[in-house]
């Protein structure tokens, strides 16, 4: 091997996205029928869809079954030369089998081919030969040659497996849209994730309950309610009426602006000084949902209270933050 004096990074650089992105054109108007009826035979499939290839073809199969996992069709990557060891048992009758081939001709796909008919396991290929033996054995093929490989001696596979690739998420896309799977849905595989926290988190999981909510009675003076709120480190206390149901809150804003007055905080009483017909939300209410109410109204905390104005917790603006949830 002998390196290449001064060597145009750049300009091998730009070849390869080139020539990458004419070899997805050309997939592009090859889009037909063909991959209508891909669609509907994954779409009817009750069991999972087993995603199958070998060497670099096996890398962009196991890419394209995580991506079918996780928006809405369950799948898996079976490795075609485990499968003849066993791993066959991985797949049932329910199931609908994916293989990727450049060729076509793979010996461990082609291997596969008399077990799966036997079977009678429905079948989608990718090829990047039509009349290849996995390509007339297949129920639907999908056409994924290109032209010429991105690499120089048209030998390693660049062009050929990011258009495999590009045709795995068009299939996992059009699947996604036709199951009307939605963000919620997404956010049920990726709990781990900002998505997952900000679309599973509800405001039960992070409000302060118990003695942790701050409370006075209705006819407490501003200066209990000033120690409620100094005490319980919420920046605010909710006030109740006589039957423990809320009839407003006391906030930091409350104070500023009753200190602006020049008020007695030891005698006036807190209903005149609080805020009436304040905004409240359940316990069942997603995290973001709070999050977006107090931002909208610029405020930091919201009194969680039950169908009968009885308060049953307090979430903060800092809380939702630090579950992530922004």
């Amino acid at each position: 091997m002998h390196r290449t004096a001064n060597p145009d990074y750049l300009g091998s650089a730009r070849r390869t996205i080139a020539m990458e992105k004419d070899a997805i054109g050309d997939l592009l108007e090859r889009m037909d029928a063909t991959f209508s009826r891909a669609c509907e035979i994954l779409l009817e499939t009750t069991g999972r869809v087993v995603v199958t290839g070998m060497g670099k073809s096996g890398h962009i199969a196991t890419k394209i079954a995580s991506t079918l996992a996780s928006t809405g069709t369950p799948a898996l990557f079976v490795h075609p030369g485990e499968a003849s060891h066993g791993d066959l048992g991985m797949i049932t009758q329910q199931d609908t089998v994916i293989a990727l081939s450049n060729s076509g001709s793979t010996s461990e796909v082609v291997t596969l081919l008399p077990l799966l008919k036997r079977m009678a396991i429905p079948l989608v290929s990718m090829t990047g030969d039509s009349n290849s033996i996995l390509a007339r054995a297949a129920d639907v093929n999908l056409d994924v040659s290109v032209r010429q490989e991105a690499c120089p001696l048209d030998l390693a596979p660049t062009s050929s497996t990011t258009v495999c690739l590009v045709a795995g998420d068009a299939l996992a896309i059009a699947l996604f849209e036709a199951r009307g799977f939605t963000a919620e849905d997404f956010a049920f595989s990726h709990p781990g994730g900002a998505l997952g926290r900000k679309l599973l988190l509800m405001v039960e999981d992070i409000m302060h309950t118990g003695d942790a909510i701050p409370r006075v009675a209705l006819d407490s003076a501003m200066q209990e309610a000033l120690l409620e709120v100094t005490t319980k480190g919420l920046g605010m206390t909710s006030v109740l009426d006589g039957e423990g149901r809320l009839h407003g809150v006391f906030t930091d804003g409350d104070l500023r602006r009753a200190l602006d007055s020049e008020i007695d905080i030891h005698r006036t009483p807190i209903d005149e000084v609080m805020t009436h017909n304040c905004l409240t939300i359940q316990a069942d209410i997603l995290a973001a949902e709070a999050l977006h109410i107090m931002e909208e109204h610029s405020i930091t905390a919201l009194v969680v209270v039950d169908t009968e104005m009885r308060p049953v917790g307090v979430v903060h603006l800092h809380d939702i933050l630090k579950a992530g949830v922004a």
